[in-house]
């Protein structure tokens, strides 16, 4: 019998952290343990009744169910162009819109159309695993940038070494982020467009979380000037509007950059549901008062978790941002994963170790505000408990 080995590619991956804590949860589990798993950022709500009803209006209409264009359909790529205007004050038309199946097959396969072997992509850390997977499946090096608290979790691009930043073809920035919560500052994508005309990169903005926001709404890195000449922005509607199974998304920006992407596609994927696309449309274009309404049931979340943490003695700070809260190993010196393994055993409580984040996020903790009001508390609860 032939031996199949894995590609050297995937050897090359760090093993799936959330794996793992899945792995100990159904253990404990059976031994009949209630455990409240803050690890996934899967969001636990229904989508809106606009988006759902378009969607099933839809899937009685002729030629819906053929194969739809990788780009998107002229419905999709209209909508989404009238949402970046009202949202951003940006004009852009049909060729500067891709169609994603989710944000996160767009940024795995951007190094692939993007890059050759041998080229740097820039990726934070911590961040989004696909930034360093997709790198690596395309041959390409990634180059780690810390992002610390120090400097707002933003990358200090005047660190990156000459040589390095000379063969960057791709810097991943990703605000509002994952996993600290941060936004970017205007001045920031300034110093970005500024870095990818000097070393000719491109820039892709991840903006996946911009509508999950609290006290202030996030910019995006294209309403910068000049950023349209360098760089893309990639939007997710799988947060915004709780519907993370639909796998929708759109990249959005230099045109040149777009067509690249659409001609990859056009050879991975035969695009998406047209009912999804139709039911997108149509929520973006009518439903954005869903948004606040989602946007307040985070913040009640992430205000009962942060105000209960602090009551314990533990220095939470508030996120301006997102569905998840960042905050320091609470007993110092204590390595993230094996604080994460105590809370989870004595608390029954799931928190992600910031070491599964990247060797810079040692130290910190992620939770993700996707359960109940009622778990938070109870999450909250068991961790005053612990002994540390």
């Amino acid at each position: 019998m032939p031996k199949f080995a894995r590609s050297e590619r995937l050897n090359r991956l760090p093993p799936y952290l959330f794996a793992e804590f899945e792995r100990k949860r159904a253990v404990l589990e059976k031994q009949g343990k209630d455990i409240v798993n803050l690890g996934i950022g899967d969001p636990d709500q229904a989508p809106p009744k606009l988006l759902l009803d378009t969607m099933i209006a839809s899937l009685g209409e002729p030629g819906m169910h053929q194969y739809s264009s990788s780009q998107g359909t002229d419905e999709f790529r209209s909508a989404i162009s009238a949402f970046m205007k009202k949202r951003y004050g940006l004009s852009l038309d049909a060729r500067e819109i891709c169609l994603g199946v989710g944000s996160k097959e767009l940024i795995a396969h951007l190094p692939l159309a993007l890059t050759n072997p041998g080229d740097v992509v820039l990726c934070p850390e911590p961040g989004y695993p696909p930034y360093r997977s997709g790198t690596i499946f395309a041959l390409a090096e990634p180059f780690v940038m810390p992002l610390s608290k120090k400097n707002g979790f933003l990358p200090d691009l005047d660190a990156i070494p000459k040589d390095i930043a000379n063969r960057a073809r791709i810097l991943y920035v990703n605000y509002p982020n994952n996993p600290t919560g941060a936004t970017a500052t205007v001045d920031f994508y300034k110093k970005c467009v500024d870095f990818a005309n000097r070393h000719g990169t491109l820039i892709v903005s991840d903006e996946a979380y911009a509508e999950l926001y609290y006290e202030e709404a996030p910019r995006s890195f294209l309403e910068v000037p000049g950023a349209r000449e360098v760089g893309i922005a990639v939007h997710s509607m799988t947060k915004t509007f709780s519907m993370a199974g639909w796998r929708v998304a759109w990249a959005c920006g230099n045109a040149d950059v777009v067509e690249t992407i659409r001609g990859f596609k056009a050879n991975c994927d035969s695009g998406q549901f047209m009912g999804f696309q139709r039911a997108v449309a149509k929520v973006l274009t009518e439903g954005t008062g869903d948004m606040k309404t989602i946007r307040d049931m985070y913040q009640r979340r992430r205000d009962i978790f942060v105000e209960g943490c602090r009551k314990l003695g533990w220095d939470v700070p508030s996120p301006k941002a997102g569905l998840y809260i960042w905050f320091e190993v609470p007993k110092n010196g204590l390595p993230s994963m094996e604080f994460a393994n105590r809370v989870l055993d004595e608390a029954n409580v799931i928190m992600l170790p910031g070491s599964g984040f990247g060797q810079a996020a040692e130290g910190f903790m992620r939770v993700a505000l996707t359960v109940t009001e009622d778990r938070l508390k109870e999450a909250v609860k068991r961790l005053g408990k612990l002994k540390l």
